[in-house]
């Protein structure tokens, strides 16, 4: 196991507050530098709203708290009328879209449903965010997506409610279903393809078992992530299918580029994983793919940059790539907080 690159005493910060601005975090930046070039993300303002908030549970910080507001408020400002979000956003504050994808959608859910149920969130930041979800709850039995009802379900695992279970019940079996479709002998997966953001599908069954006690929703999570991990376990040390390429059914693995929120995404099913099985190989899995950050990779090369606590923007060909964009540095944090508590 790599040796972590910061202590608890010695976290670094810098770059997120770089790359946050009064509206809230830009999307990209160009090297160590913010870009406003490429505005903003409802994407990306949703994980870092879990972020702050995994920050402040920790560190007990005003800054940290700060932080918290500031994403609140952006998902406030990005939910139309209707209850959908819009997600691009210009450097002028400009929105770019009438309506963002059912991804976007479901990460804010994922967002709402953590905040929402934390305890550290403030009262009227949770009665803001409660207002939010009651608009955008009508539209989740109509996602078609697979991660848009994934998120969905993780979020909505967080609150205590009956109408949440029922559906998280409804979206799991859906997805059940889907996998049905396309499983075979040898292919043990939701779709003929893996793509992105793969571990959010048998993380929001293991979820959804949690929830709701449902036996095959833990059984599809466990089969899909063993063959997931088949996938990405190699070679002994975690190596996610990359996005230039994918893993097409009866193909090769794309070799690069390989993704920061793919390792953090790992953890996180790992850990929940662990939580509902209590099979300490998850645990091990999972403190293996956040070694990925750190060195325990493809290449053998860290992605943090130790001058501003940033995360390269994934591992490539040549090596890493330089730049330090909104979902690489949130990934980070947020793998980075969760694997401390067992550590």
């Amino acid at each position: 196991m790599m040796k972590m690159i910061y202590s608890n005493k010695t976290f670094k910060d810098d770059h997120i507050f770089r790359l946050t601005d009064e509206t809230g975090m830009l999307q990209h930046s160009k090297y160590a530098l913010p870009d406003p070039n490429h505005g903003y993300t409802t994407d990306d303002n949703a994980r870092a709203l879990i972020m702050a908030l995994m920050l402040y549970e920790e560190y007990k910080k005003k800054k940290y708290l700060d932080l918290v507001y500031r994403y609140a408020s952006f998902l406030l400002n990005a939910q139309n009328e209707n209850g959908r979000f819009k997600n691009f956003m210009g450097y002028d504050r400009k929105w770019l879209e009438e309506e963002g994808s059912e991804d976007c959608f479901g990460r804010c859910l994922w967002a709402l449903g953590y905040a929402i149920s934390n305890e550290n969130t403030p009262q009227g930041v949770k009665q803001g965010l409660s207002h939010i979800l009651k608009s955008a709850m009508p539209h989740v039995t109509a996602l078609n997506w697979p991660r848009a009802k994934a998120y969905s379900i993780i979020g909505l695992a967080y609150l205590e409610d009956e109408d949440a279970a029922g559906l998280i019940f409804q979206m799991a079996q859906s997805l059940c279903c889907q996998y049905d479709e396309h499983k075979d002998e040898d292919w043990k997966w939701f779709e003929d393809v893996v793509t992105y953001c793969n571990s959010t599908l048998p993380w929001s069954l293991m979820a959804a078992y949690r929830v709701t006690r449902e036996k095959r929703f833990l059984y599809v999570a466990e089969e899909s992530l063993e063959f997931l991990e088949k996938v990405t376990f190699k070679d002994g040390y975690f190596k996610p299918v990359g996005c230039d390429g994918w893993l097409l059914k009866g193909g090769k693995s794309g070799e690069f580029d390989e993704q920061p929120v793919e390792a953090c995404e790992a953890v996180l099913t790992c850990m929940e994983a662990y939580k509902v099985t209590n099979k300490k190989k998850y645990l091990q899995k999972a403190k293996k793919c956040h070694a990925w950050y750190e060195g325990a990779n493809s290449k053998g090369i860290s992605l943090i940059d130790s001058e501003t606590g940033g995360c390269y923007d994934g591992l490539t060909p040549k090596g890493v790539n330089l730049n330090m964009g909104a979902e690489s540095l949130v990934s980070y944090i947020i793998s980075y907080m969760k694997i401390s508590e067992v550590r």
